[in-house]
């Protein structure tokens, strides 16, 4: 099949399996007597892995070794574990610090009257890079 039809069976864009392509990612498609990319069911299957690992966060790298691992059928388990385990992680990581985020954006939040005075905790702490410990007592607090 073309690129474009190998883009609609596996959900990747054909700008995105022609940089697949480009970065060594999938096995090179064969080339038609006009050169256009002729894709097989094999290379299918391998855009569908790429793209389900990417809308799990996978980065590149792992993808690579993902994919590297899943063409092995000799492949030990224990390396697709160590490689999923060290994502767990980094997600675990990263929503901590989102969390921790959105906690702090709340609490500035509380502490912004948000009425028509310039005075804004907010902004105060985007300047200062320190949040208010208590909004001022004369500004009505937000419900």
């Amino acid at each position: 099949m073309n690129i474009g039809q190998a883009a609609r069976a596996s959900g990747v864009t054909a700008k995105m399996i022609r940089y697949y392509d480009e970065i060594g990612l999938v096995r090179p498609s064969a080339r038609t007597e006009s050169n256009y990319r002729e894709y097989d069911d094999r290379q299918i299957n391998e855009l569908k892995f790429i793209r389900r690992a990417r809308s799990l966060g996978f980065s590149m790298e792992e993808i690579t070794r993902l994919l590297s691992l899943w063409r092995d059928r000799g492949r030990p388990s224990r390396e697709v574990k160590a490689i999923a385990d060290k994502h767990i992680a980094d997600l675990d990581a990263r929503i901590a610090e989102m969390q921790a985020m959105a906690e702090t954006l709340r609490h500035l939040s509380h502490c912004c009257a948000g009425d028509d005075r310039p005075d804004c905790p907010i902004l105060a702490d985007l300047t200062e890079g320190s949040a208010p410990s208590d909004p001022p007592a004369h500004r009505p607090r937000r419900a």
